[in-house]
């Protein structure tokens, strides 16, 4: 899944999160749809526009950049002219530069685009220097994070959509996560994600304590542990290669609780001697 496609559903799903990044008012989100519009002449196409239902309030053109670019800013001033020759809003404008990190934006800018910045007609935002919050800071948090320093995270964002009481918006929301997720360790495939978090953290919930619950009574516990034991060794062989026959014997050894708690602890090794350590515990 691409990156601005994964920006467009998280905007989407937490329609207050672009006021929140901004530091305004969540309730400056109410009467906004959120959309993507493609302009003509080049088919420019905006990773989201927030439109009002009022004429006192702004239209924020929003953009994510997520690779370097040196004429990013033409591009995004080029799209907002031709939108607004081509709709006429009545409505004034703000505009919205999303980055990974201040690496990706461009080292020289014009006198008309330091102008646009210093009058605060383009706000910048940098991802990896936001503070916690919300879920959806966590989510966007999530794409920007080192693998390293993910799983923590995906727990804590787990553990505050734990707290949500609406199934239906529980569902979506670990949807997405998992699409994050997807996004970040893209070594491995959907399902092998899946199933390392339902592991740990995702099982967690209590939208999938009963599924866990069907799938103890449905299953036997051999083949569970089977299962198991072969997702380990999987994970661990796209980390690291080929595990040794030592290792192997000594995982194959391994209890499904203990096998459980290693397809966690996994996540946080930089190296096969992390492993080492952890079965020797």
């Amino acid at each position: 899944m691409r990156t601005d496609t994964i920006f467009y559903q998280i905007f989407l799903t937490f329609h207050s999160l672009l006021f929140e990044l901004l530091d305004l008012p969540v309730e400056n989100a109410d009467g906004y749809k959120f959309t993507s519009v493609e302009v003509k002449e080049k088919a420019f196409r905006f990773d989201g526009i927030f439109i009002p239902d009022r004429t006192d309030k702004l239209i924020y053109f929003v953009e994510v950049q997520f690779q370097p670019k040196s004429d990013f800013y033409w591009e995004f001033i080029a799209e907002i002219n031709i939108y607004l020759n081509q709709y006429k809003p009545i409505q004034d404008w703000q505009a919205v530069a999303i980055f990974a990190n201040r690496s990706l934006e461009p080292e020289r800018l014009t006198t008309y685009q330091q102008e646009l910045i210093a009058n605060n007609r383009i706000i910048r935002i940098y991802l990896d220097e936001l503070p916690s919050g919300s879920i959806g800071i966590g989510l966007i948090q999530l794409i920007v994070l080192p693998e390293a320093q993910a799983p923590k995270l995906a727990k804590q964002v787990m553990q505050r959509t734990d707290e949500i009481t609406d199934v239906a918006v529980k569902q979506g929301i670990v949807e997405l996560l998992l699409e994050c997720l997807v996004s970040k360790f893209s070594k491995l495939s959907r399902q092998e994600i899946e199933a390392m978090f339902l592991v740990s953290d995702i099982k967690q919930t209590r939208v999938y304590q009963d599924a866990k619950q069907e799938g103890k009574e449905e299953g036997r516990q051999e083949g569970k542990q089977d299962g198991e034991k072969a997702l380990v060794l999987r994970l661990l062989s796209k980390r690291f290669g080929n595990l040794s026959d030592r290792h192997q014997t000594q995982i194959s050894a391994l209890e499904i609780t203990q096998l459980e708690q290693l397809a966690e602890a996994l996540l946080d090794f930089g190296s096969i001697s992390d492993l080492d350590s952890w079965l020797d515990c």
